[in-house]
Formats: C-alpha cells, sequence, structure tokens
C-alpha cells in the first residue's frame, strides 16, 4: 500500500507538502471522509483530507463490525487487502435477565468465503486503510490537523480555517466528515437543534484472549467469527449490549441511552463490569485481559435528528449527517459511512465539473442517498429507535420471555403441563403489560421490520 502524505501538527515539521487551495477538502479520516476523498481523488480533482488525530483512525471507535459489501463498488476484492480480524459466520441475539438468558444463534459456512457478509476488525488499522487507499489515489491526506471553523464567501461556503500555522485553506467544496454532533454541520446552520434523548453512549472494553481459547468457547476455528447482539444486561438502564471476537481479543461492550444513564447515576465501566459476571457472558470473557476502553457519542435516533445534508458549497457525511442505524435487529454504522462518503465524493466530481457547487449544483447528493439503501433502510427504519429503546421492550418483554421459555422447558411433576396460552397470559400480567400495549408494539414491530 502507499502510505499516506501526512503533515505534523501545528509548530511541528513538515514531512509531506504545504496545505495548498484544493477542488475539494474533506474533513475527518474516518470511513465516510476516505471514501469520499477517494472517489474525488480518482477522478482527477485535488483533494486534502484533513485528520485531527496523528493518524486516520486513531480517535475512531465502533463496537467492532463492519458490513463493506459497499465496497464491492469501491474497492473491487477488497477483501484481499482489507485489514480484516474476523469473518462473521455466526450471529447470535441473546435476550437477558438477571439470570437467564435466551438466545436465536444462526450460522452459515457461506459467509466465510468471498465475498463475506461483515468482520470484525480494528478502527485505527480499517481507518488508516481506506485513508492509504484515497492517498494512493492522489489525495494528500494531511493528520494532526484540527478545523476550527469555516471559510465564507456570502452564504457559500468556500473551504476550512485550521491551527496549522499555514493558516486557512479554501476548496472549491469541503466535505464534513467530523464525526457525531457535526461542528462544521451545526457552523453551517444544517442541524436544527440538538436533543439528548436522540443519542446514547457506546462503551467498549477489548479484552486479550489466546485465538484457541476464543476459538473454543465460540465454537469456531480459523478465520471465523461471532457476532452476539444483546438485549439486558445494561443494568436497568436502556440501551443494549454486544460481544464480538477478534482474532486474538474481544470486544464487550454497552451502548447506553444518555438521558437514562444520566437518571441511573451509574457508571458504564460497572454496567459493563455486572454484563461479565452475568453467567451466560462469564464463560466467554472470563480470563481476559483488559488492553482497551473506548467511549463514543453514537446518533441513534436516525431520520429524526438527521441534519440537512447539503449547503452551498459543503456537503455532510457519515456520523455527522446522523447516517447510524440502530434497529435492534440491524446495528450499523461504518457501512452508512462508506457508502455517503462514496455518494458525496460523485456529487462533489458531478457539481466541480459543471461549475456549479452550490446547494442546487450538490443537489445529486440528496437524491444518491435516496435512492440508495442508505435513505430507504433509514425511512423504512425510522420506528424502530423509539421501539427498540422503549421501557417494554427494555424492562417488561425481556422477563416475560424469558419465564415464558422457562415454564415451556421446566418439568413440575406430578403438576400437569400448563398450555402455552395459559404461560402466556400469566407472564404477561406478571411483567405488567397490558394487552393493548402488547398489540400496538407488535403492530409497530410489523410495520417496521416486516
Amino acid at each position: 500500500m502507499t502510505a499516506p502524505t501526512t503533515t505534523t501538527g501545528p509548530g511541528g515539521d513538515v514531512t509531506g507538502p504545504h496545505l495548498t487551495d484544493a477542488d475539494v477538502v474533506v474533513v475527518g479520516g474516518g470511513p465516510a471522509g476516505s471514501c469520499a476523498a477517494l472517489v474525488a481523488a480518482r477522478a482527477g480533482l485535488r483533494v486534502v483530507l484533513l485528520e485531527r488525530g496523528p493518524f486516520p483512525g486513531s480517535k475512531n471507535m465502533y463496537g467492532g463490525v463492519v458490513y463493506p459489501r459497499i465496497l464491492d463498488q469501491l474497492i473491487p476484492q477488497w477483501w484481499t487487502q482489507a485489514p480484516v480480524q474476523r469473518w462473521i459466520t455466526r450471529r447470535s441475539t441473546m435476550l437477558l435477565t438477571d439470570t437467564q438468558a435466551m438466545s436465536v444463534d444462526f450460522r452459515s459456512q457461506a459467509w466465510a468465503a468471498a465475498p463475506h457478509n461483515g468482520a470484525t476488525a480494528v478502527r485505527p488499522e480499517w481507518d488508516r486503510w481506506l485513508a492509504e487507499e484515497a492517498a494512493a489515489a492522489g489525495a494528500q491526506v494531511v493528520c494532526s490537523t484540527t478545523v476550527t471553523g469555516l471559510l465564507r464567501d456570502g452564504h457559500r461556503i468556500v473551504g476550512v480555517r485550521t491551527d496549522r500555522p499555514d493558516g486557512d485553506l479554501t476548496a472549491r467544496v469541503v466535505v464534513a466528515c467530523d464525526g457525531v454532533n457535526s461542528f462544521l454541520a451545526k457552523q453551517a446552520g444544517l442541524y436544527e437543534h440538538a436533543d439528548a434523548a436522540h443519542y446514547t453512549v457506546g462503551v467498549k472494553e477489548t479484552l486479550a484472549l489466546p485465538k484457541a481459547t476464543i476459538d473454543e468457547r465460540f465454537n469456531v476455528r480459523d478465520r471465523d467469527g461471532v457476532d452476539i447482539e444483546i438485549l439486558g444486561g445494561t443494568g436497568g438502564v436502556n440501551g443494549g449490549a454486544f460481544l464480538y471476537t477478534n482474532l486474538e481479543s474481544v470486544s464487550v461492550g454497552v451502548v447506553l441511552k444518555v438521558p437514562k444513564l444520566a437518571a441511573q447515576q451509574r457508571r458504564p465501566e460497572e454496567i459493563i463490569a455486572a454484563l461479565k459476571a452475568h453467567p451466560a457472558i462469564t464463560p466467554l470473557v472470563d480470563g481476559g485481559e483488559l488492553v482497551e476502553y473506548s467511549a463514543h457519542l453514537i446518533p441513534e435516533a436516525g431520520l429524526a435528528m438527521m441534519p440537512k445534508v447539503v449547503a452551498d458549497g459543503m456537503v455532510v457525511a457519515g456520523d455527522a449527517a446522523a447516517l447510524c442505524l440502530a434497529a435492534g435487529i440491524w446495528l450499523e454504522g461504518v457501512n452508512f459511512a462508506m457508502a455517503s462518503g462514496m455518494y458525496a465524493g460523485e456529487s462533489v466530481v458531478e457539481a466541480v465539473r459543471a461549475g456549479d457547487v452550490s446547494e442546487t449544483g450538490l443537489a445529486g447528493y440528496r437524491r444518491r442517498l435516496a435512492d440508495s439503501f442508505v435513505l430507504r433502510d433509514h425511512r423504512k427504519l425510522r420506528r424502530a429507535p423509539s421501539l427498540v429503546l422503549s421501557d417494554r421492550v427494555q424492562h417488561r418483554y425481556p422477563p416475560m420471555i424469558a419465564n415464558t421459555i422457562e415454564r415451556m422447558f421446566r418439568v413440575d411433576n406430578p403438576a400437569p403441563k400448563p398450555g402455552l396460552r395459559r404461560i402466556l397470559a400469566e407472564e404477561r400480567k406478571r411483567a405488567g403489560v397490558r394487552v393493548r400495549d402488547l398489540a400496538r408494539d407488535a403492530w409497530d414491530a410489523m410495520r417496521t421490520f416486516g
């Protein structure tokens, strides 16, 4: 791979070219930014990719699973070079109460073969690889550089202000990929408001374990991996949990709704500790050595919180555009970031070549998002966040379901076996779930996932 052209931070020695005016300035070296830079550079535009960390991915965090299908269009046979830990061949959805666990477990060996379905990857490795692809296409990657504001000519955005000694950088188009709670999108007036209820905080521990131990505990071999998504195990705070296998470590963590976490006054690391102590989780993580602890704010509300994504001279992609899907069954973000970055790059190329980088000239970006899985999935699943994070789904349904299953399997001789309808009715009442609420949630689930 070709190493990115980089420059040190303010006052440091220059190891690559000085900043120069560009056709496109991309802010943020995550998956969205690198994919946007890659597309624009391949088209022959002068592209500068700015990253505030010492290298792309150094400050980025996520759960651990990436679904790279969109890369088929961008980097053919990407699986032969991407820094993948394991290929996900087993997917489990687990429901936890304090003492019970129920799993729906699916395995497909077809996912172990190209072009694969999903993979675990380490973000610093994954993001750096994508940035190297952009650099190989001709983008100038400049690290240790913080963008402090937008440059304007009237209403049009014409570049960015940085903390570098060589100062401001003008461009025909700015692509804002500066992450959740985007400073640039807010400064451009694209976010109407920020609501704490629209965010969760993801907290993750990476625990080192020998590969042989992971293979045995998770019943896999070679590069096969496991993705376990968990409802429950969050200590009464609305959210979810996860457990993923890397090559020689496991990632275990929680995703917690911000207002609920504040109300509980519990620290996330206490909640993770309790999760690891659960009898269904302890055998999988026991003896793991903590090698990393990380946290990240997540845009959870989908369409309800998305900003405008186009302004005169600027487009917004990835987490900065709140493109993250938290729908219970599907927990995705990196794929939306890569896709939106790719579409942003295509739209910028189109606008620059047409000589119109106004909001109208960049409108192809909105069209591409709307015509693709990016906004189609968000529209289809727009009800999912409020349903999945509701108090009934989080706190009433798990014990109702787990107790129903336990009673189905329990043998109470000499008492006769009760029927399923009786068990379900009794457990529904015990959980405090009204029939009308159950029917309404079932209807919402059918409309959302059906």
